[in-house]
């Protein structure tokens, strides 16, 4: 792999880890499409430590607030406090990804991955977000949230595992479709991404660290992608204070058929 490759790769996670279009379905299709070799593990694992640090700092003090919260929970019995609650809604909310992880796992990096799959789940879920978000009503903040919405928002999570389908876009649609104004969708979502971005770099790590890859291009992979993730979570915060997420739906079914059409045409 070349810095170019690592570069452009970085940007492309960083980027479409927080925007609701699928990150690995645009890593899948830009290779795919400029046919480059695929990158090994600890690239892989690169690109996911930079966002992962993105989502940590960005959000270092709410971060800091829920760590504080979760050693209050150790202490005591029953949550107390939304940042008590927030903590239990996101153990609750990770869970249903965990277990689609080793139940299916191995799908998501054989069957699932096929250009014609991703361009489908693609169209799919970008015809889907629109419908909810237009329809549904944006009334509730996210203090308000049960746990019932974390269940429905986790168990989201889970049709992430196909290429195309997004986990931001899958929970951010589940959680507007709950009622959740934009912007309270998109910051359950990203903070739900920590746990199960952590989860797989510590899976994959002791693996990756025995590969022997090159390191110029994982440094680049980790940077590319923790500062496009960074700008990623500021840019469609604030986006989301005045627009809707119509943009981003439209954006998935155009990418989706002309990846169906460069198919057909390649025969």
């Amino acid at each position: 792999m070349t810095l170019f490759q690592a570069l452009v790769l970085g940007i492309v996670q960083g980027l479409t880890e927080f925007l609701p279009v699928s990150s690995s379905g645009h890593l899948f299709l830009v290779r795919y499409l400029l046919e480059w070799p695929e990158p090994g593990l600890a690239f892989d694992v690169s690109l996911h430590i930079g966002t992962l640090v993105a989502v940590l700092w960005y959000f270092r003090r709410e971060w800091a607030a829920l760590v504080s919260a979760a050693m209050r929970l150790v202490r005591q019995r029953g949550a107390r406090t939304p940042e008590e609650r927030r903590v239990l809604f996101l153990v609750l909310a990770t869970i249903p990804a965990v277990i689609a992880a080793v139940l299916l796992g191995d799908y998501a990096e054989t069957i699932f991955r096929h250009p014609r799959i991703t361009a489908i789940a693609l169209i799919a879920l970008g015809l889907l977000l629109w419908i909810v978000d237009r329809l549904a009503p944006r009334l509730r903040a996210l203090d308000t949230m049960r746990w019932g919405d974390a269940l429905a928002i986790g168990l989201a999570q889970m049709v992430a595992l196909v290429p195309g389908v997004s986990r931001s876009g899958a929970t951010m649609t589940a959680g507007r479709a709950l009622g959740f104004d934009r912007q309270s969708a998109a910051v359950f979502s990203f903070l739900m991404s920590m746990p199960i971005t952590a989860a797989a770099i510590l899976k994959e790590a002791p693996h990756a660290l025995s590969t022997g890859e090159a390191v110029a291009p994982v440094i680049v992979g980790i940077l590319a992608s923790m500062v496009s993730g960074w700008v990623a979570i500021a840019v469609l915060l604030r986006f989301l204070s005045q627009r809707s997420y119509a943009v981003f739906a439209v954006y998935r079914v155009a990418l989706g058929l002309l990846v169906l059409w460069t198919l057909n045409a390649r025969g």
